[in-house]
């Protein structure tokens, strides 16, 4: 195993149990799978031993990518890309689950990503830093942006916590397994971007002062600012967008 590259978010993940835990999540048997992020395989390996339909692994370091090709050379249902995720085509594919040991230094990138592909990917079971599971879970009190997008596109659910002491090297935070079952309804990405940009830019202003164009909804939620209010009262100023 050569050293990590900070630059990559690389942090291998070495406990084989918690591989385990991770994979129970979903059924993988017969499905298509993608992982992003494989490393040296580990996990690579419990997904194959579960036989899914097809397996495509993204790895974007050359070196690793080379080791991957070389190991699972003999997989005829697998495919071994090359590639940033954030640069892959996920409309080529059809009716996938993705597993990953996300890197961390780009995973909200990742993630932002990935929820829009509802006509690709059913669901996304990955191991995120314990403060980005937080700041996602629509549950929590103080409703953020990306609560917002979350619950629009998603079911998210927290699985459970993942100790640094389970990855080589041992980062300096601790990580959560969480799951986004992708809703399928048809969400129109530049109308909920803008919206997004107007609601929360410039936060201590009151909404009646960002959108006083909309004077229908309710001026008791008018009178707001946008930290104060809830789910739904922002999804009653979402349709007016």
């Amino acid at each position: 195993m050569k050293e990590p590259k900070k630059s990559l978010g690389q942090n291998f993940l070495i406990d084989q149990n918690i591989i385990k835990k991770i994979i129970k999540q979903t059924n993988i048997k017969d499905e298509n799978i993608v992982e992003i992020g494989p490393g040296y395989g580990g996990m690579t390996d419990h997904i194959l031993r579960k036989k899914p339909k097809k397996l495509i692994i993204i790895e974007k370091d050359l070196e690793i990518f080379k080791f991957l090709k070389n190991k699972f050379k003999n997989q005829e249902r697998m495919e071994i890309i090359n590639n940033d995720v954030l640069k892959y085509d996920f409309t080529k594919l059809k009716n996938f689950k993705i597993i990953s040991n996300l890197p961390y230094n780009i995973s909200t990138k990742i993630i932002m990503k990935l929820i829009f592909y509802n006509k690709n990917i059913k669901n996304l079971i990955c191991m995120i830093q314990k403060e980005l599971a937080i700041k996602f879970d629509y549950r929590k009190e103080k409703i953020n942006k990306y609560k917002f997008i979350i619950k629009i596109c998603c079911e998210y659910t927290v699985l459970f916590d993942v100790s640094n002491k389970v990855f080589y090297p041992k980062p300096k935070v601790q990580s959560k397994v969480v799951e986004f079952k992708l809703k399928k309804n048809n969400i129109d990405q530049k109308k909920l971007f803008n919206f997004l940009n107007i609601i929360f830019g410039n936060k201590r202003k009151r909404l009646k002062n960002k959108i006083p164009h909309i004077s229908s909804i309710n001026k008791e939620i008018l009178n707001k600012r946008v930290e104060e209010l809830n789910f739904n009262e922002l999804l009653e100023i979402y349709k007016f967008f």
